[in-house]
């Protein structure tokens, strides 16, 4: 087998995301849920009273884009705001965003079960580990 540059490598690691996430936005989309919306739920679920900066970071965007899309999760009463200490808003999930939560897990333990599915327990727990090294080493 050839040896892989680290170029090869992040590469790979970013066609293998880009597939998740294009496989998760088509079958989410059945229920009603782009996969950004997914994980604003599931991040929410895990971080009750986040705030929208909180969120924002969690999920990997902009407060800006963030609150555009917590708007609109709010006005499908998939999400509500929550007056917190001060001026701060906190978002909270509902009982209707949390059925559709469960139901995306289903959807996204299927996709990487599938994508996943080549590999023994073992591989995948390597894999686990080495992408937590990899993430546990800080970027200047």
């Amino acid at each position: 087998m050839a040896t892989r540059t680290l170029q090869e490598v992040g590469l790979g690691i970013k066609r293998a995301q880009h597939r998740h996430h294009r496989a998760l936005d088509s079958r989410l989309s059945v229920l009603g849920l782009s996969l950004v919306q997914w994980d604003a739920l599931r991040h929410l679920a895990a971080h009750p009273d986040a705030s929208l900066h909180d969120l924002a970071q969690l999920t990997f965007q902009s407060d800006q884009a963030c609150g555009t899309l917590a708007s609109r999760m709010v006005d499908r009463g998939l999400i509500e705001r929550l007056d917190g200490p001060g001026r701060a808003v906190r978002h909270r999930v509902t009982p209707r965003g949390r059925r559709l939560l469960d139901q995306g897990a289903a959807v996204a333990d299927a996709v990487f079960a599938e994508s996943f599915g080549g590999l023994s327990a073992r591989q995948i727990a390597a894999l686990a580990s080495l992408l937590d090294k990899v993430n546990a080493h800080p970027l200047t």
